[in-house]
């Protein structure tokens, strides 16, 4: 949703609105930064999330301070970032990074249903390794009691993308120093077993 906040106050062309962009890109992060503010100090804490429809989840312990924080309906500033590419110009003052990122603004919103928090429970865990859950034991009645999971709608949320090459100055250009991009992209390496699983075969959804 395109609001004052969510309007980007320097370089508004990149701005994108539509939710297909942002679901596809909370869709491939990792981790999103959560910033709040707490007894008039500034935070921001990185932590891993899932989403499922228009809703963004986070998880914690129940005894932890930065979720009893975020429980008590403060406004939040939740952002993800994934990275392209590095753009080299011909100048340092040209150079860029290609990226895709989302903003939301939003309260968290306490989820109370036991059943409902096991499954966005299990997005978050699908989130950092498409397939897991449903390779892990159940979750014990202790477990859920002893997390607290928070919702956020995406409702206030834009994503901003920066795509192509180098934006050198016209006088620039036919300078002999090397401009382009260099690409960029997070690869998993091969899973490496601990002990009790060194005789086990490589579950598929880790292959």
């Amino acid at each position: 949703m395109k609001t004052p906040r969510t309007t980007p106050s320097r370089l508004a062309k990149r701005a994108v609105y539509d939710e297909e962009t942002i679901h596809a890109i909370l869709d491939e992060g990792l981790f999103c930064t959560v910033s709040y503010v707490s007894d008039g100090e500034p935070r921001a804490i990185p932590t891993a999330y899932g989403r499922e429809g228009n809703r963004l989840f986070i998880h914690g312990s129940v005894g932890s301070h930065f979720i009893r924080e975020l429980e008590n309906g403060g406004p939040v500033c939740l952002t993800v970032t994934l990275v392209d590419g590095l753009v080299l110009a011909k100048s340092g003052f040209s150079h860029s990074v290609n990226y895709r990122s989302v903003v939301v603004f939003a309260r968290a919103e306490k989820v109370e249903n036991g059943e409902e928090k096991v499954k966005a429970l299990a997005r978050i865990t699908d989130q950092l390794v498409p397939g897991r859950w449903e390779c892990l034991r159940p979750e014990t009645e202790s477990e859920v009691r002893k997390t607290t999971v928070l919702a956020f709608p995406l409702e206030e949320a834009s994503a901003k993308v920066r795509t192509g090459g180098p934006n050198d100055e016209p006088e620039d250009l036919a300078l002999p120093i090397w401009s382009g991009v260099i690409p960029v992209r997070t690869v998993r390496d091969q899973p490496q077993p601990d002990a009790t699983s060194a005789g086990l075969p490589l579950p598929a959804h880790l292959a």
